[in-house]
Protein backbone atom coordinates (compact mmCIF):
# COMPACT_ATOMS: atom_id res chain seq x y z
CA UNK A 1 0.00 0.00 0.00
CA UNK A 2 1.22 3.53 -0.79
CA UNK A 3 1.25 6.08 2.03
CA UNK A 4 1.45 9.87 2.18
CA UNK A 5 1.76 12.47 4.92
CA UNK A 6 -0.03 15.80 4.90
CA UNK A 7 2.46 18.68 4.69
CA UNK A 8 0.06 20.94 6.55
CA UNK A 9 -1.05 20.51 10.13
CA UNK A 10 -4.72 19.66 10.35
CA UNK A 11 -7.05 22.13 12.01
CA UNK A 12 -8.36 20.93 15.36
CA UNK A 13 -8.11 17.40 16.79
CA UNK A 14 -4.45 17.49 17.74
CA UNK A 15 -3.11 19.86 15.07
CA UNK A 16 -0.92 17.10 13.65
CA UNK A 17 0.27 15.93 10.23
CA UNK A 18 -1.89 12.99 9.17
CA UNK A 19 -0.76 9.84 7.36
CA UNK A 20 -3.08 8.64 4.58
CA UNK A 21 -3.30 5.54 2.40
CA UNK A 22 -3.58 6.04 -1.34
CA UNK A 23 -7.23 6.39 -2.29
CA UNK A 24 -8.36 7.96 0.98
CA UNK A 25 -11.24 10.39 0.49
CA UNK A 26 -9.52 12.82 2.90
CA UNK A 27 -6.16 12.76 1.04
CA UNK A 28 -4.72 16.29 1.00
CA UNK A 29 -3.35 17.90 -2.14
CA UNK A 30 -0.22 19.15 -0.31
CA UNK A 31 1.44 15.87 0.66
CA UNK A 32 4.72 13.94 0.70
CA UNK A 33 4.95 10.37 -0.58
CA UNK A 34 6.27 8.16 2.21
CA UNK A 35 6.64 4.94 0.25
CA UNK A 36 4.99 1.53 0.06
CA UNK A 37 4.53 -0.33 3.33
CA UNK A 38 2.85 -3.50 4.55
CA UNK A 39 1.64 -1.87 7.77
CA UNK A 40 0.28 1.45 8.97
CA UNK A 41 2.83 1.41 11.78
CA UNK A 42 5.78 1.31 9.35
CA UNK A 43 4.35 4.25 7.40
CA UNK A 44 3.84 6.20 10.62
CA UNK A 45 7.46 5.59 11.64
CA UNK A 46 8.58 7.02 8.28
CA UNK A 47 6.24 10.02 8.64
CA UNK A 48 7.72 10.81 12.06
CA UNK A 49 11.08 11.40 10.31
CA UNK A 50 9.39 14.42 8.69
CA UNK A 51 6.98 15.47 11.43
CA UNK A 52 7.32 14.37 15.05
CA UNK A 53 3.59 14.95 15.54
CA UNK A 54 2.54 12.62 12.69
CA UNK A 55 -0.61 10.59 13.34
CA UNK A 56 -2.89 8.32 11.31
CA UNK A 57 -6.03 9.41 9.49
CA UNK A 58 -9.07 8.31 11.50
CA UNK A 59 -10.71 7.07 8.30
CA UNK A 60 -8.02 5.16 6.38
CA UNK A 61 -5.49 4.44 9.17
CA UNK A 62 -7.59 4.08 12.36
CA UNK A 63 -5.09 1.68 13.98
CA UNK A 64 -2.49 4.46 14.22
CA UNK A 65 -4.88 7.33 14.93
CA UNK A 66 -4.43 8.71 18.42
CA UNK A 67 -6.71 11.71 18.06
Amino acid sequence: MKYYVNNRQQDGNGYNHEVHKEGCYWMPSDKTFLGEYYSDEAALAEAKKYYADADGCAHCCPDINHG
